[in-house]
């Protein structure tokens, strides 16, 4: 009787965590959006020009910087080759009205 007892109280248990798993599920979407750099401080504010107008984007926990080629760049290379007016492409996820980066793309 117990056994039973245990067995139904273990399934029932687990059944609960499973549904309890599937509830809690999200989903991102990473976007991209092109243009010049047209303000930038690093880890404060990255400002893109972008063809309908420019667009405030936010930093992300960990913001990978690369080329075109999919070389990663060092910190010291992100200070010297992202500047105004350098062309870039911006992945970012959408959090609320924020767009927060991701990932930005550089020219080789």
């Amino acid at each position: 009787m117990k056994k039973t007892l245990m067995s139904i109280l273990c399934a029932g248990i687990a059944s609960a965590i499973a549904i309890g798993a599937e509830v809690s599920t999200t989903t991102t979407t990473t976007t991209t959006g092109t243009g010049v750099v047209e303000e930038y401080t690093p880890g404060s504010t990255f400002v893109v020009k972008e063809k309908a107008g420019p667009v405030k984007y936010r930093y992300g926990k960990k913001v990978t910087y690369v080329t075109k080629s999919g070389k990663s760049l060092s910190d010291e290379e992100v200070r010297t080759r992202i500047r105004v007016g350098s062309p870039v492409s911006v992945y970012y996820d959408s959090d609320g009205d924020a767009k927060v980066i991701n990932k930005v793309e550089i020219d080789d």
